[in-house]
């Protein structure tokens, strides 16, 4: 029988990909979610017949009725994040991919947890905000955290044999460095919107590529590693790594380094979340070594970069420092794309909130809901 998979974030970057391998494996797709996109979720609706459908935005998610009524067979439609949240935990598929962006995501992940869904995760946000409450539900659940994230699916790929796992003691986690690798602050002062969107390897949406020219991302990834694979933060080493063609790497007791390679396309860790533990054809082509000339290595600027180093500072914190940095990083993006904020605003003003308080403890959802909105008003405040 063919997988069954619920879609969140269908009409982004990843999502839009998951269709790809979708549609190459011939997996049956249960549900499709978007935020606003509502022509792209048309045309999806309209090519894998899904039998839910949901849609955050509410002036989106009336365009989209008025054209289902036009459907030979339309999907349940749900609306709103609850519809979201609903979708996630249907307990219909094999697996639900989570592919939204920032914290929204969090509510869906625990939902597909809480139904005894496996869950592809490609929502970091997830484990940065609410780690503990998404743990302890996998384990509650008996289910399958699978990482989709190039850099988690490749140390999750090397810790494959159970003995090596055993005897992990570093995780080498690689960063492109994005596209203002080496320079200096006072380089970085005028970077524009425009300036921060060029990724050198990667097409991603907005949000994730200016994470990554900040190196925002890194430090969220570095925090979910640490839920991830359950190594303290000082046990994880960032290595810039500019051809994105080694995607991370890990060392073990004697000292031994095992590293995973392909070319930088989404669609290989995509794949591996879906059909894990099996490998199956992929639609991404293989990495030529006899073209592949050079491998650089280099360190993350955390001096420059100051969103990295308060993410370092949020997770040894612990507690809801994780939640408090994303939030206000969230914020401070969102306002660099509305053209509000200069660049090294971002990395200010998440570095400040982490700094404002000591965030350790245990925590509720609502804790976690709580957090989040008073570091965006921290951001809001302190512009």
């Amino acid at each position: 029988m063919a997988k069954k998979i619920i879609l969140l974030g269908s009409t982004g970057s990843i999502g839009t990909q998951s269709l790809d391998v979708a549609r190459m494996q011939g997996y049956e797709v249960v549900g499709l979610a978007a935020h606003s996109r509502a022509e792209k979720l048309l045309e999806q609706i309209r090519e894998f017949h899904p039998r839910y459908a949901a849609v955050v935005d509410e002036a989106a998610a009336d365009r989209v009725e008025r054209e289902l009524a036009g459907f030979e067979n339309p999907p349940q439609l749900l609306r709103g994040p609850e519809g979201l949240r609903q979708l996630a935990g249907l307990g219909e598929a094999d697996v639900v991919l989570n592919a939204v962006v920032g914290i929204a995501g969090l509510p869906a992940t625990l939902a597909a947890l809480e139904s005894g869904t496996d869950v592809a995760l490609a929502n970091k946000e997830s484990l940065v905000t609410g780690g503990h409450l998404v743990t302890q539900a996998v384990k509650a659940a008996g289910v399958k955290l699978l990482p989709v994230d190039s850099e988690h699916s490749a140390i999750f790929q090397c810790l494959q044999d159970a003995h090596s796992a055993k005897t992990l003691t570093k995780i080498l986690l690689t960063a492109s460095g994005g596209p203002f690798f080496g320079m200096k602050k006072e380089e970085l002062a005028g970077k524009t919107r425009a300036d921060a969107l060029k990724h050198p390897n990667w097409n991603m949406g907005a949000k994730i590529t200016i994470d990554s020219a900040t190196l925002m991302n890194k430090g969220l990834e570095l925090i979910e590693a640490v839920w991830l694979f359950g190594l303290p933060p000082e046990k994880i080493q960032i290595v810039v790594q500019r051809q994105s063609i080694i995607h991370s790497m890990v060392q073990f007791s004697d000292n031994s380094v095992l590293a995973q390679l392909g070319l930088p396309d989404m669609r290989i860790p995509i794949q591996y979340a879906l059909t894990w533990p099996d490998r199956l054809p992929s639609p991404v082509g293989e990495l030529d070594f006899a073209a592949l000339k050079t491998l650089t290595f280099d360190v993350a600027d955390e001096e420059t970069f100051r969103c990295l180093a308060a993410c370092k500072k949020a997770i040894a914190k612990g507690g809801l420092g994780p939640c408090a940095a994303n939030g206000a990083n969230e914020e401070a993006v969102r306002l660099f794309l509305e053209d509000k904020i200069g660049f090294l605003d971002i990395g200010r003003l998440v570095e400040a909130v982490v700094d404002s308080d000591t965030y350790g403890g245990t925590y509720t959802l609502k804790d976690v809901y709580d957090c989040d909105r008073m570091a965006r008003d921290y951001v809001l405040s302190h512009l």
